[in-house]
């Protein structure tokens, strides 16, 4: 199986586990609402900037993804509500009364989110070890929480941010649905769209925003763990699936708390080393997962970048070479190979012959639709 997309989303949760502790000290003086609006209009900034710089390189090997279309409008409208707008204003205001230290440990809520909802919900195949991986990660979090430290949690603050993970769960379906198509373009509208309409809403609302160096700050911090963080993300949902994403993003808060022990002055406590052995048994699980079986592949129309493989065997006449992409046709095929439930693998799963077939799978043929 390509390994690219597990690089990707633990950068990625990387990225976004270091922002609520730095948030933590821009919210004392920025509106939480305004904030939420300029972390993601600066992805929107750093995105583009980076898009403008990458384009004046002139490089060829630069991989070309296909544009959006009407059809993926509604997935992204959904995403950015939901993710883009409710969740990060939440998050910003449970951050006034919940420590940076508590609230990365809370991260984790985010993947549980989204594995439970792209199981329930999108019908996406979840076998014992995610389960188990998800339960390690999630008792990691409970675990540090229950420091004597953080017992006086504000409830208030604490339902804002499960509600945040819960809105951030959402989004990462809904943006699953589009991960095949330019994820640099979803990130910059995604910015620009929800970051006008938080900071328009706290005008509105007659927010004072201190116009100094905490503006730049937010910027800065919105394209590293808004920005790029999202692009990194939804190439790894295109390869890895919602819950898959999801379940390796639960890293982030780790992450996240050893950032507020370092930025805010948290102290290192038994819990915190518990936890973290707790994680890496989780990641390990993940990274160790091995799912293969008999599938069928329907006959399919569509635009993803790709290269030639076994999948991907028809006429270029545009003479094209490498990773590229193209509307192209997949006929039907029926093979066995290992892989993730990745947006090319939507196909039923019998639970019962699956568990039996995982370990048999020859994990030579790791292609894939």
């Amino acid at each position: 199986m390509d390994r690219k997309p597990l690089l990707y989303v633990m950068l990625s949760g990387a990225l976004f586990g270091i922002s609520p502790a730095i948030a933590k000290l821009l919210v004392v003086d920025m509106p939480p609402v305004a904030l939420a609006g300029l972390l993601y209009l600066g992805a929107f900034i750093g995105l583009f900037l980076f898009s403008i710089v990458r384009k004046a390189a002139g490089s060829k090997t630069i991989e070309k993804e296909p544009p959006l279309e009407k059809k993926d409008v509604p997935w992204l409208a959904g995403a950015i509500v939901a993710g883009g707008i409710i969740a990060p204003i939440a998050l910003m205001t449970g951050l006034t009364v919940v420590s940076g230290f508590a609230t990365s440990l809370l991260l984790n809520l985010e993947g549980v989110a989204t594995a439970i909802i792209a199981v329930l919900v999108f019908n996406e195949y979840a076998g014992k070890r995610l389960w188990l991986a998800l339960l390690f990660m999630t008792f990691a979090g409970v675990l540090l929480s229950w420091s004597p430290e953080q017992s006086t949690i504000n409830l208030g603050g604490l339902l804002l941010i499960v509600l945040a993970m819960v809105c951030w769960g959402i989004d990462n379906n809904l943006t699953q649905r589009i991960s095949n198509k330019d994820p640099t373009q979803i990130a910059e509208l995604k910015g620009i769209v929800a970051g006008t309409a938080s900071l328009s809403l706290a005008v509105l609302l007659g927010m004072q925003i201190p116009l100094d160096s905490t503006i730049l700050f937010a910027l800065v911090l919105g394209a590293l763990s808004y920005g790029f963080s999202l692009v990194l993300f939804i190439k790894a949902l295109e390869g890895l699936g919602s819950s898959r994403t999801g379940a390796f993003f639960s890293f982030g808060p780790f992450i996240g708390a050893v950032a507020s022990v370092l930025i805010l002055g948290e102290s290192v406590t038994w819990l915190m080393l518990a936890a973290a052995a707790l994680m890496v048994v989780g990641v390990w699980m993940l990274l160790t997962e091995r799912h293969g079986h008999t599938h069928r592949h329907e006959r399919t129309v569509h635009d993803h970048v790709h290269e030639t493989d076994q999948h991907h065997q028809h006429v270029h006449p545009e003479g094209q070479n490498g990773r590229h992409s193209h509307e192209h046709v997949h006929e039907e095929m029926v093979h066995g190979h290992v892989h993730w439930p990745d947006m090319y693998h939507r196909h039923e799963h019998l639970a019962e012959s699956q568990e039996a077939e995982e370990d048999s799978v020859d994990s030579s043929d790791d292609g894939r639709q």
